[in-house]
């Protein structure tokens, strides 16, 4: 995936440098690398992976710079909002760019006006994960636990409007239970007090 991603991302970002002088071969200084949430997460170790593929590609420096919140959207009203140049790019993901325009009142940016598709860099699953006081051990008695503790089983996502936390909304609706959402700025922090039992619950990506 690394591989493949950075090459891709190699050949389009010499492409796409409009304000490059011409006699200058792109990239002549750092590439900053923006990840819209807390290093440690699915989102982050994949731009790091690719981040350093690109460095090696392009025989600069590429600096992963970690700016979370709001569900993604701080980081990536940064970018948006950079200079259009080659050297601000962003580890995207589907809550700032598709999923957030539908719950928050007011985006600090527009994703299809405001940035531009490079390539598909990973697909990543869901996976249920529970810390082990709970005595479930199977989807059916999680449900079964769940219904019978209503409004007492947490459930951690990275933020609001992630698809962690969009999957765990979509399981309360299916499974007819009530879990209550605990959302954090990123996988990794939400990940953490999962493993310390501060959460029960958490849809979690994982990297390929």
């Amino acid at each position: 995936m690394d591989h493949r991603a950075a090459l891709r991302l190699a050949a389009t970002l010499a492409v796409l440098a409009p304000h490059a002088d011409a006699a200058d071969a792109y990239p002549t200084k750092p590439i900053r690398f923006v990840v819209a949430f807390p290093p440690g997460g699915g989102t982050d170790i994949i731009a790091r992976s690719i981040a350093q593929k690109l460095a090696e590609r392009l025989a600069q420096q590429v600096v992963v710079d970690n700016r979370p919140g709001a569900g993604g959207n701080i980081g990536t009203d940064i970018v948006a909002k950079s200079a259009p140049d080659g050297y601000t790019i962003l580890m995207g993901s589907a809550g700032p760019l598709a999923i957030n325009a539908s719950l928050f009142a007011k985006m600090p940016f527009d994703p299809i006006k405001d940035l531009a598709p490079v390539t598909l860099a990973a697909s990543t699953p869901n996976v249920l994960v529970v810390h082990p006081s709970l005595s479930a051990r199977t989807v059916k008695e999680l449900i079964a636990l769940a219904r019978a503790r209503p409004g007492e089983i947490n459930f951690a996502s990275s933020g609001h409007g992630t698809p962690a936390h969009l999957a765990g909304e979509l399981f309360n609706s299916m499974a007819g239970v009530k879990l209550v959402h605990v959302p954090y700025k990123g996988a990794a922090p939400a990940l953490a007090d999962l493993v310390g039992g501060q959460v029960q619950i958490m849809f979690s990506t994982m990297p390929p």
